[in-house]
């Protein structure tokens, strides 16, 4: 087993020991909560913070725990939900980002022709 496949495991396994999965949430949700990660990192770097920039910060609901915060802080929560939803739907991530890697460098420049 690959590392990304335990990480995957490790946290899906959080999100149910901490109550995320007693009601399973709809496909579109769990999309719409991987984007609003991906929001918090570009409003991070709308507020000055620099792309490499992290900082801890006390996290107020336990008064005792730093939590870490900025645009990287923002890219793991968002990946740490994207492995979620792959344990949940026993997704073979590591697999897939391996195959679409390797698709990718067989592709030809700035394929598509698109602007952005």
């Amino acid at each position: 087993m690959g590392q990304i496949t335990e990480l995957i495991q490790e946290a899906h396994k959080t999100a149910v020991e901490h109550g995320w999965w007693e009601k399973e949430p709809d496909f579109g949700t769990l999309i719409a909560l991987c984007h609003s990660e991906l929001s918090e990192a570009l409003e991070e770097y709308r507020n000055g913070k620099r792309p490499d920039e992290s900082e801890m910060e006390m996290d107020i609901s336990t008064l005792l725990n730093e939590k870490p915060v900025g645009i990287p802080s923002e890219l793991a929560d968002t990946i740490i939900r994207i492995f979620d939803m792959c344990g949940y739907y026993g997704i073979n991530l590591e697999q897939i980002v391996l195959q679409k890697m390797e698709y990718n460098q067989k592709r030809p420049y700035k394929h598509g022709g698109k602007v952005i």
